[in-house]
């Protein structure tokens, strides 16, 4: 038992003795921190160009990470986005020996004790105008300071919606020094582009790059150059959203526009479904104008619904002319040849119209029905015909001659009953009159109900045919504002 203690007890003594010591450096590193520090700062200034020399440049290298975009303002052009930027230089007053320090290589120090660039956002659009983080720097002891500050920063972008929901944006970030001309600060860019390692994804932008480019610009008031760096942020958006909640419903009821050719004239329905349909993309259209930017370029989205619109208006229209000619009654004036010809003839074949009342089970019972009925009609017609001639007319009185012969001759009847015989034949007459002149109504009523079943046919045509034409003009422009898309 005391062999197996020996060694666990060197062990904790081990420990022990190497955390003292790690404390006594740390004791010794603080000390020489503190030494380092006041030697450093007791007679800095921060406010002058940290330069030995004040014809000499001082260089800046800038280098920025993205890590989020927060929100992208199409209405107000504005993007608003998380950076993290590191500015780095070299400070020629904040040197030192390490080896004096006991190796020193490095301390972090408050940001507002060493001069700072004045680097800022040049297209910045927010209202805040406060000075950056107050983060610590890194100053080594070759006097190169780097510091890592974050930033929202909301910047001015330039939004063209044209192809909304199916666009692509470019943002620029473009940062310089704001006093300092080019001979006094030059900015370089440590990267040909951002840094995107630590980007976190976005559920509405796809990034598809982040260059940077370096500029000097020679502005009207100054003869100095001035130095920027741009960082274009190319971003693409994801449109399934837009698709599935603006494009799609647009489609599905921009589809029922030409089904109220297809309701019957009778339901009374026609009317009142393009209105509710027109009044349908009306809000969906409000809802894309709260998002765009109220500028003379209408997105693809938008165009999309503004010719929905007038198409279902022109089908309205339409709508209200074909119920005209439905309701033509017995007082219109008769179908034109041509419009027989064309419409009854032809397109009616061509697009499976039958009569009114007709379908495509019952429609030849039907017929036949009628031409039977029509059989029955003539056979009664022609009856009368007969009735109505002239000589039948004679041949009636010599019936009434030939009958009173044979009554005195052969049965001696009275003069009384030969005059009730005489009397019975007018009634006959008479009642022969009344029912041509029924069968005369029957059949004006009949003609002038076959006109206004004709304009019934008429408008049931015109209505099946602009049903096909105004679903093909949906079909198009659906196909259309797709493949403009891709």
């Amino acid at each position: 038992m005391k062999r197996n203690s020996l060694p666990s007890f060197s062990i904790s003594l081990w420990l022990l003795f190497t955390a003292v010591m790690l404390q006594a450096v740390e004791s010794a590193k603080g000390k020489y921190a503190h030494m380092l520090f006041n030697e450093l700062f007791e007679d800095y200034s921060n406010a002058l160009r940290p330069v030995e020399d004040t014809d000499k440049v001082l260089n800046v290298t800038l280098q920025i990470t993205l890590s989020q975009i927060k929100d992208m303002d199409e209405r107000n052009q504005i993007l608003s986005t998380y950076l993290w930027i590191r500015q780095s230089w070299y400070d020629a007053y904040l040197k030192w020996d390490k080896d004096k320090y006991d190796g020193l290589d490095s301390i972090r120090i408050p940001s507002n004790l060493v001069w700072r660039p004045d680097i800022v956002l040049y297209n910045k659009a927010d209202d805040d105008f406060s000075e950056p983080v107050n983060t610590n720097v890194v100053l080594r002891y070759d006097g190169k300071i780097t510091w890592d500050a974050p930033a929202i920063t909301k910047s001015s972008c330039v939004v063209d919606v044209s192809y909304f929901p199916f666009d692509s944006q470019q943002c620029n970030l473009t940062f310089g020094s704001w006093t300092y001309n080019g001979n006094q600060v030059d900015i370089i860019n440590s990267l040909d582009s951002g840094d995107l390692s630590d980007f976190i994804e976005d559920v509405e932008w796809e990034i598809h790059g982040m260059p940077a480019v370096k500029n000097v610009i020679t502005y009207g008031c100054c003869s100095e150059p001035y130095p920027d760096v741009t960082f274009t942020l190319i971003l693409k958006r994801k449109s399934s959203f837009y698709i599935f909640n603006l494009l799609l419903p647009c489609i599905l009821i921009s589809f029922l526009a030409p089904l109220g050719f297809y309701l019957p004239a009778d339901s009374g329905e026609k009317v009142s479904l393009g209105v509710t349909v027109l009044l349908a993309l009306t809000v969906f259209q409000l809802m894309v104008a709260e998002i765009m930017p109220p500028s003379e370029n209408i997105p693809l989205i938008g165009k999309y619904y503004i010719a929905t619109m007038t198409m279902i208006t022109a089908s309205t229209a339409l709508t209200i002319i074909i119920m005209n000619l439905h309701h033509c009654g017995s007082e219109a004036k008769p179908v034109p040849q041509w419009a027989r010809v064309l419409i009854l003839g032809y397109m009616s074949k061509i697009f499976f119209v039958y009569d009114v009342g007709e379908n495509c089970t019952s429609a030849k019972r039907e017929k036949e029905e009628e031409r039977k009925l029509e059989g029955d009609d003539g056979c009664q017609r022609r009856h009368k015909e007969v009735r109505s001639h002239p000589s039948n007319r004679n041949d009636d009185s010599d019936l009434k001659e030939k009958l009173n012969g044979n009554l005195n001759k052969n049965y001696g009847v009275r003069g009384e009953k030969v005059r009730e015989a005489v009397n019975c034949c007018s009634c006959y007459k008479m009642l022969i009159k009344n029912t041509e002149y029924i069968a005369n109504c029957v059949r004006d009523h009949k003609a002038n109900r076959a006109k206004g079943v004709e304009w019934k046919k008429v408008a049931k045509v015109m209505d099946r045919f602009f049903m096909w034409v105004f679903f093909i003009m949906v079909f198009f422009m659906s196909v259309l504002v797709i493949g403009k898309a891709a």
